[in-house]
């Protein structure tokens, strides 16, 4: 049913819909017993790592929210702002300048990461300036880097 409405809808959620679609339709599936105990073809006999496994995993609330959050990072103007952010407050003008871009384009982008709290802001006058929201956008991008880097050695 959501997977009809998406592809009816044809919106920019439609993606959305579809994963919840799946979902539904494995967890169902799984629920069913299904997909318990076999992995491809084979049945899988380890049932205390399978238990383990599902009491890791964090809740759909959580992990839905954790993927949005990834996803803000799969653009790479944002990628470059935060990094423009890395050494402290800097205003709207100078991030333009400095990335080469728009005031428009930079701001578009600025509400973006302030909607993701990944990024903070204070007014001076008719200036705003804008820093990262705390040290974990630092640690994401840095181990990110670290990850970019050590696949291309």
């Amino acid at each position: 049913e959501a997977y009809e409405e998406a592809y009816t809808l044809g919106s920019a959620h439609s993606d959305d819909l579809i994963a919840k679609a799946v979902y539904d339709a494995r967890k169902s599936a799984s629920d069913s017993g299904y997909y318990a105990g076999w992995h491809g073809e084979e049945y899988c006999p380890d049932a205390e790592k399978v238990d383990r496994i599902k009491g890791a995993l964090p809740g759909e609330d959580d992990l839905y929210d954790l993927a949005d959050l990834l996803r803000i990072f799969g653009d790479s103007t944002r990628v470059r702002i935060l990094y423009a952010l890395f050494d402290g407050e800097v205003c709207v003008c100078d991030i333009a300048d400095a990335l080469g871009m728009t005031l428009s384009a930079i701001s578009h982008q600025l509400r973006i990461l302030k909607g993701a709290r990944l990024i903070k802001f204070r007014k001076s006058g008719k200036t705003v300036y804008y820093s990262l929201a705390d040290d974990h956008v630092k640690t994401i991008l840095g181990v990110g880097m670290e990850h970019v880097k050590e696949k291309r050695s």
